[in-house]
């Protein structure tokens, strides 16, 4: 790592915190990561018993999902530089409730609107990561932000493979989405908890006036562009309402930027965009968020797929799926744990083209082959390695070169992206899916989703050229 963190502290008066004090917190933060990644993931699986229970079509509940992403999109910048001005802390607590009572409200649903409802409210908690990043920073020793970062960044995947456990032992009991959000209500309780109890926040805090222009504009055309990306193939791309929202995106973002120019505290300063470290930053996480988001999809699809219908799949069932992805659990635990110690070596742009490498080459496993379970398993672990590096280096390039009272935002600007990049990702890779589909069947052919595996895979290369090339013009 550079010694950016150290300078900052200084500059500050800022002291780590002990080491009981800083276990605790990352035990606290890790478990909050935790629950926010499994209810990001735990109602994939449950979109076709929706389909069924609320007799809609795909297009509706469609927005069980959609809500929950774009409520994270905009939240995330929000509580992060709310987070920098008025405690970390504070922001991750509200986060936690939101998350507790969106569960209990989707758990008592008996509609879809209810149901959409509930999972806007759980969508606000995806800030809970880069809040957790940013408090880290804050916290901790120099010499262990790296390895921290990496242990609460790991929980996304984690916590994603739980969901889709966890939904798939209580898909295969009933029919009811009512349970699944039970469990996730009592893990967002004792998130709160322990957060509550256990985390210890020392960070200095901005203070200051909110930019409430800036707020409005922002999460304006975010909602616009996020809505525009998760409708493309249900509305058609060339139709009036997506070029609409795609237009409307563009002007409220020219007219965002020029606000954010002008007033004295903006909610982003726009260095933490396009600055010459946080450009390429931003980049790597749009298109590792591209590749991690597209496992989601494309593994759930193609563990299910019939082999005898489509000539290809394993014939899974939803739990087969998060079974398939133990291995990147473990992988993933483990690296992230590790990536400090690469990250003190070679520094955290070096050990993000690493991560960034080995997640492109469990894509490429994959698309050359993929006709066995070992193959899948071998993927998952690849995965899990990349990943667990990458997410870990990643978190620390975004934060580094910022003063610690811009570190929230920082970070929830890379988290932003990221995000955006997951949209994409199910975007593309749904166009390329659908418009392969087998005649008789109408099941997407295996070189449907053998070319979605190189797009993804290519991602990830590119993600791993930018920190080469950063790691090479910022070798401080």
């Amino acid at each position: 790592m550079t010694g950016a963190p150290a300078t900052a502290h200084a500059a500050t008066g800022h002291r780590a915190a002990g080491p009981a004090r800083t276990g605790r917190t990352l035990l606290a933060l890790a478990a909050a990561g935790m629950v926010v990644s499994v209810q990001q993931t735990v109602v994939l699986p449950l979109l076709p018993q929706l389909m069924a229970r609320f007799d809609a079509p795909i297009t509706d509940v469609t927005w069980v999902f959609t809500a929950s992403l774009l409520a994270g999109a905009v939240a995330t910048p929000l509580l992060a530089r709310f987070g920098d001005m008025y405690g970390k802390k504070r922001m991750i607590l509200l986060a936690l409730v939101l998350l507790l009572a969106g569960s209990v409200l989707c758990a008592v649903s008996g509609s879809l609107p209810a149901l959409i409802a509930g999972r806007t409210l759980q969508g606000v908690s995806a800030s809970m990561i880069p809040l957790a990043i940013g408090m880290i920073r804050d916290t901790f020793p120099r010499d262990r932000i790296t390895t921290a970062i990496g242990i609460v960044s790991a929980t996304m995947g984690v916590g994603g493979s739980a969901g889709m456990i966890v939904t798939g032992l209580i898909a295969d009991r009933t029919d009811s989405h009512h349970p699944v959000f039970w469990i996730t209500a009592a893990l967002a309780a004792v998130a709160l908890v322990l957060v509550a109890v256990a985390a210890h926040d020392v960070g200095v805090r901005a203070g200051g006036r909110p930019d409430l222009a800036g707020a409005a504009l922002l999460a304006a055309w975010l909602v616009c562009l996020l809505l525009g990306i998760s409708q493309g193939d249900a509305w058609g791309w060339t139709s009036g309402g997506v070029l609409a929202l795609f237009g409307c995106a563009a002007a409220l973002c020219g007219v965002w930027v020029a606000v954010e120019l002008r007033v004295r505290a903006p909610l982003v300063r726009l260095n933490l965009l396009v600055g010459p470290r946080s450009l390429s930053a931003n980049a790597v996480s749009a298109l590792l968020g591209f590749s991690m988001f597209a496992a989601f999809t494309l593994i759930a699809g193609f563990v299910q797929a019939p082999s005898g219908a489509a000539g290809y799949g394993l014939d899974g069932s939803v739990l087969d799926v998060g079974l398939y992805m133990l291995p990147s659990t473990v992988t993933m635990l483990v690296f992230s744990a590790m990536a400090g110690r690469f990250a003190a070596r070679i520094g955290p742009a070096f050990t993000l083209a690493v991560g960034s490498a080995f997640a492109g080459l469990c894509y490429g496993w994959l698309a050359v082959s993929n006709s066995h379970v070992s193959d899948m398993l071998v993927f998952s672990a690849l995965q899990g390695t990349g990943f667990g590096i990458a997410y870990a280096a990643l978190g620390t390039l975004a934060v580094q070169h910022v003063p610690m009272d811009q570190s929230g935002i920082a970070s929830g600007i890379n988290s932003l992206v990221r995000t955006a990049g997951g949209s994409v990702a199910g975007a593309v890779t749904a166009s390329v899916l659908a418009g392969r589909a087998a005649d008789g069947t109408g099941l997407p052919t295996l070189g449907a989703y053998e070319l979605c595996f190189w797009i993804v895979a290519a991602g990830a290369a590119v993600a791993a050229l930018i920190a080469v090339v950063h790691g090479l013009r910022h070798p401080d």
